[in-house]
């Protein structure tokens, strides 16, 4: 497979990711026109986006993947709740929610399990990512989050919010594939910023890569020449 259609296969995994702050709607919709361009997986934004980013994306087939929770994963778990039943009803089509990680870190593991199922039923119809903050946890931490958030129902676990002291490792990915078979899926975020990072992702085990960089990911510039 030529350079283009790798980056083709890669961009398609990729969560185009734009979650700083002083985000503004002008950089947002540059995203989506990004990841309308190179057939991006998702732009992942803040719920407050959803409306704007739904908007610019019908049609499109690329996602709308809001955060839930986001950065702490510390709100109540009805506020999640609420935050992912609003993002839906408003075009998401994702939810990357982060759990309860004080709950999981003091053993209380009906928090952290009714915490998931709570935005599970909310967003129904929409996957549902779970944010465990791997470089918070310990290694069993890791395993007991990511067997609680597939009990819970949710599609896919993620590494990291990319806001706290670390990001994806390819250690992280394969335990946390390990944890949960094979049918569930590992999102790797935080921090990759390259190719060679993205596909060590991926043969760790992840099945999808959120990334603000994804046109270095994928070399942009390359799809620009070809016409992409």
């Amino acid at each position: 497979m030529g350079h283009v259609g790798m980056s083709s296969v890669l961009a398609g995994l990729i969560d185009h990711t734009i979650l700083a702050a002083d985000a503004t709607p002008s950089q947002v919709t540059r995203f989506c026109e990004e990841a309308i361009r190179y057939s991006f997986c998702s732009v992942c934004v803040n719920s407050s986006f959803v409306p704007l980013v739904a908007g610019l994306l019908q049609g499109s087939g690329v996602g709308c993947c809001a955060v839930v929770g986001f950065p702490l994963g510390a709100a109540a778990a009805e506020a999640k709740a609420a935050e992912a039943a609003w993002a839906r009803a408003a075009g998401a089509t994702e939810i990357d929610m982060v759990m309860a990680i004080g709950a999981l870190k003091g053993g209380d593991m009906e928090t952290v399990r009714r915490d998931i199922a709570l935005v599970r039923a909310a967003c129904a119809g929409a996957l549902l990512k779970v944010i465990i903050e791997t470089c918070l946890l310990e290694d069993t931490e890791k395993q007991i989050a990511s067997v609680a958030a597939q009990q819970a129902g949710a599609d896919f676990v993620k590494t990291s919010t990319g806001f706290s002291r670390g990001g994806a490792t390819a250690h992280d990915v394969a335990l946390l594939r390990a944890a949960v078979g094979p049918g569930m899926g590992v999102k790797a975020s935080g921090g990759i910023r390259t190719r060679e990072a993205a596909e060590m992702m991926i043969a760790a085990g992840a099945t999808r890569i959120g990334a603000s960089a994804s046109l270095a990911i994928i070399g942009g510039a390359d799809f620009a020449d070809a016409g992409y």
